[in-house]
């Protein structure tokens, strides 16, 4: 045999995923990734997120569960926690007992939200007061057009939606920096600290109500405007959610337009994976569920976190339908934890190990372990497990690469595998790499989304 010979059978194949796959397979990518944008678009926050979810769930025939109701294979159920996480569930032949099929994916991303009392007025200017949400960076947000997503809970129990940005009509909000001119100070800054947390302030009006007598006009402006729109006061700030995130669209990127670009890729770009797979499952050999939780980028805690217990109580629902044990169910589970990874950048290649990065168009990720440095942190999955889903993306023509967060001292990350793996499930992380992540503009390839459905497909389904 020759030398060319054995390397084909021996070594690993790295060759990239579009040369690899039919122009059928690259059409059908562009299909799915349309759908994938439109997500996007519509789901830029955690509660929108299982808003769109829920919606397209119920026109697939899915209903809420209800406690006591007898399930049969092919049902499909859903459970929706808060407002702020949502699992969906199709019943499979086998009993629940042998195990669940889960995918575990995150619809929150890094942001700023709006302080308890964030309205103030200061130079005739009015303006937002915000604690940013996650790990962002955060000299990228100023300059950037804002729109603000959330909810007013009121004292008579009612709730106020919120959207004002996303409309080409609608007003945008947006965080000020200096100009280079009088920045000289500013920029002896270390990059962290170029921009700090309190200054993140949101620019939000400047016409005053029409008055001599009074203080602090634009900002009674503001409210009056807020007032007249959604029937809330200043007071109603402390009960509210509200979340400023980049007003611009998901789009192509490059003149091939092989990616997206968009706010919110992490981690939605394998939520809409997980989604869209488990709306197409049809009586799967064991249940499967797909969850899509909050809290992610914050420790996943919380009671809309996956920290929490609420997985192991929508099982143990399912499973008391069938008069079984949930702790036998979890012992018997799998679970994809569908998270992105950091994708091999050509101008910041040093912080990563190149023979271990994950790269754009080299198909869908399988991380082993995530965490920090030594391995802090992470659910780090068998061998045993690894080399079953291995067999499963081969035996399904499934485009895949493996890959870590980066160089072992360079820094690191974890995801919502270590919480469910406390459940005694096996678990592995698995999804897209991003480039730019936690920024305000992501960038991401299309085959690789279309890898991570496919994979969350065939995982649920059972084939």
């Amino acid at each position: 045999m020759t030398a060319k010979e054995l390397k084909k059978n021996l070594f690993l194949n790295k060759k990239n995923g579009l040369l690899r796959v039919s122009e059928e397979e690259i059409a059908e990518t562009e299909k799915f990734c349309a759908g994938y944008k439109t997500f996007l678009n519509s789901a830029k926050t955690e509660r929108e997120a299982v808003i769109t979810a829920v919606s397209l769930a119920e026109k697939k025939g899915f209903v809420p569960f209800k406690k006591g109701e007898k399930y049969t294979a092919g049902d499909k159920v859903y459970f929706n926690n808060r407002g702020k996480t949502v699992a969906l569930a199709v019943i499979g032949k086998k009993p629940c007992e042998d195990g669940f099929n889960i995918t575990a994916a995150h619809i929150d991303s890094p942001r700023l939200d709006l302080k308890p009392n964030p309205l103030y007025e200061e130079i005739e200017l009015g303006l937002f007061k915000t604690h940013y949400y996650g790990g962002i960076r955060k000299y990228q947000w100023p300059t950037t057009p804002l729109s603000l997503h959330g909810v007013f809970a009121l004292k008579d129990g009612t709730k106020v939606d919120v959207n004002i940005g996303e409309d080409e009509s609608d007003p945008k909000f947006v965080v000020n920096d200096l100009l280079p001119h009088l920045a000289a100070e500013q920029s002896k800054r270390t990059l962290s600290d170029g921009i700090r947390g309190e200054e993140l302030n949101v620019l939000i009006g400047s016409r005053p109500f029409k008055s001599d007598d009074e203080s602090e006009l634009v900002k009674l402006n503001i409210i009056k405007i807020l007032n007249e729109k959604y029937g809330v006061t200043e007071e109603d700030f402390l009960s509210a959610e509200l979340e400023l995130v980049p007003a611009f669209k998901s789009c192509d990127i490059g003149f091939d337009r092989s990616m997206i670009g968009g706010y919110g890729q992490d981690d939605r770009v394998c939520a809409y994976p997980a989604l869209s797979a488990i709306l197409n499952v049809d009586n799967p050999e064991k249940t499967a569920v797909a969850i899509l939780a909050d809290k992610e980028e914050i420790g996943s805690c919380g009671n809309t976190g996956l920290e929490s217990d609420f997985l192991v109580h929508i099982l143990g629902d399912l499973v008391k339908t069938e008069g079984g044990d949930v702790t036998v169910a979890l012992r018997n589970s799998r679970c994809l934890s569908a998270d992105v990874n950091a994708g091999l950048d050509p101008t910041f290649q040093d912080v990563f190990e190149k023979r271990n990065a994950s790269r754009l168009n080299y198909g869908v990720v399988v991380t082993k372990y995530t965490g920090a440095r030594g391995k802090a942190g992470t659910s780090d999955a068998s061998a045993e497990y690894v080399a079953e889903i291995r067999e499963m993306l081969d035996k399904n023509n499934i485009v895949w690469q493996s890959g870590e967060l980066g160089k072992v001292d360079a820094g690191g990350g974890g995801t919502v595998a270590v919480y469910i793996a406390n459940k005694g499930v096996d678990v592995v992380d698995l999804g897209v790499p991003v480039l730019s992540m936690h920024s305000p503009f992501e960038t991401t390839a299309k085959l690789d989304i279309y890898m991570c459905y496919r994979t969350m497909y065939v995982f649920m389904q059972g084939e």
